[in-house]
């Protein structure tokens, strides 16, 4: 059933508008899994261990497109939604410009500097004579080429999602994985084009491109009807989109570069244990990450109607939203742990039938997943601070989870039980994390009960 944006953000039930906005963006964030672990899969069937861990190895350099995703993507679909609960339509026009041409110009850089400094970029990330040059085959596709088609793809349904239009945006991401898995298999195997890492990489650039011409054909289609404008006339370096994009965007960028640190930590010190080893990491990693991946979909899902509803005032439907998402978001990590604890062989084994790899990800997997209950509270809180505006408060968080716990309790526990200990620090630096997110929820609604009208508002010609 359709609904006009003022009754999916004013007045629906919300269980309804939650899952209108939610349900949408939770499968595109399936497919997303499928497509992320396509490539560790069909990779995997090659029974290669180097190839598997290429894949492995590029994942930190994948990662940090989403750096440019945060800021880009998250900053400007976050001053767009609060721009519509405020009704000003001009800001709403050039913050989504912004957010377009600043990820496009970005992509384009990215792609130049990992070109240029690609000797460097492969030994940062722990290649060795062995990994080399199956990775610098998966980068060139994915990086070199892919870098602008891949983040515009995201940040593209970022914008379409804000003005509420969730199932457009999951419609073009998921025809971009749908497009790359059935291109796998035909790019990487033997019976194909045998390219192995590289046709991963190759499939990955063709279907993001896909993605990107679909939200452009879209975008066309609905001139006139749809909010998000890629007017080279609308896009600008005025001082409140700038400050206003970059406020969340930054953040939230520097929070994905914290990751991307964290991840790049792993591979370091799972590297000498071997390519078996380091295999085995990248595929518990992929498949920690579909519940992690259901979660973020539902905050990502509601953050639009958090925008909207905090800009407008309506903070009473806010608290239903989250409340109502905590529950949700929670009872799915909950199962999906139980279900990773004790199916980790099994799962392992979807993935490779290499003994070894398997061996070690099983291990590797009881321990990943022990962060799963605490991740929905979490990535609840810091939605609310992308959504209403109070970037800096989501830093402090990224901050607290990966540099004063994460990343320490890394070395610690991989001191302690070497390699072993490494999948553990995730879920005592959640555990922690989940105490520091509850207290500052109550300080927030606390503050804002105190602090009527909100704190963030927008006149009709467009300044803050």
């Amino acid at each position: 059933m359709r609904y006009t944006k003022e009754e999916l953000f004013e007045s629906l039930p919300i269980p309804r508008a939650v899952a209108a906005l939610s349900v949408p963006t939770v499968l595109s964030s399936l497919v997303m899994v499928l497509y992320n672990t396509a490539d560790t899969y069909f990779v995997g069937l090659l029974n290669d261990p180097v190839q598997t861990a290429a894949v492995t190895l590029a994942a930190p350099v994948l990662l940090a497109f989403n750096a440019v995703n945060n800021l880009f993507g998250i900053g400007s679909s976050s001053m767009l939604s609060r721009a519509l609960g405020s009704k000003d339509s001009e800001t709403v026009r050039r913050s989504s410009a912004f957010g377009f041409y600043g990820s496009f110009f970005a992509g384009i850089l990215f792609s130049v500097l990992c070109a240029i400094f690609q000797p460097q970029l492969l030994r940062l990330i722990g290649t060795d004579s062995t990994t080399a040059d199956a990775t610098q085959s998966y980068l060139l596709w994915t990086v070199s080429f892919g870098a602008a088609p891949s983040i515009l793809n995201v940040v593209m349904a970022y914008l379409i999602r804000a003005e509420g239009a969730a199932v457009h945006a999951s419609i073009g991401t998921m025809s971009g994985c749908f497009l790359n898995i059935a291109l796998d298999p035909i790019f990487i195997m033997p019976w194909g084009l045998n390219m192995g890492a590289a046709g991963a990489g190759l499939a990955t650039f063709l279907s993001n491109c896909f993605a990107v011409l679909y939200f452009l054909i879209y975008l066309f289609a609905k001139r006139g009807k749809t909010v998000v404008c890629i007017s080279p006339k609308a896009f600008g370096f005025r001082k409140n989109i700038v400050k206003g994009v970059m406020g969340v965007g930054v953040p939230a960028s520097i929070q994905n570069l914290l990751n991307v640190t964290g991840s790049m930590i792993l591979n370091n010190l799972a590297a000498p244990f071997g390519a078996a080893a380091l295999a085995a990491m990248g595929i518990c990693t992929k498949i920690n990450t579909i519940p992690m991946y259901i979660a973020q979909g539902i905050s990502q899902g509601v953050m639009p109607l958090i925008s909207y509803t905090y800009a407008s005032g309506d903070h009473t439907r806010m608290k239903k939203t989250l409340r109502f998402s905590a529950v949700i978001s929670e009872s799915i990590l909950i199962l999906s742990t139980l279900v990773m604890f004790f199916a980790s062989e099994p799962l392992n084994r979807v993935f490779i039938d290499d003994p070894e790899t398997i061996a070690y990800g099983a291990r590797m997997l009881k321990g990943f997943c022990l962060a799963q209950p605490f991740l929905a509270f979490d990535f609840l809180v810091v939605a609310l601070f992308q959504a209403t505006g109070f970037g800096r408060e989501s830093l402090v968080f990224a901050i607290l989870r990966k540099v004063v716990f994460e990343i320490p309790f890394i070395f610690l526990f991989n001191y302690l039980w070497p390699l072993y200990g490494l999948p553990y620090a995730q879920a005592a630096a959640e555990v922690l994390m989940t105490i520091i997110a509850a207290v500052t929820l109550r300080q927030f609604f606390k503050n804002l009960k105190q602090n009527a009208p909100p704190p963030i508002t927008y006149k009709k010609n467009g300044t803050a």
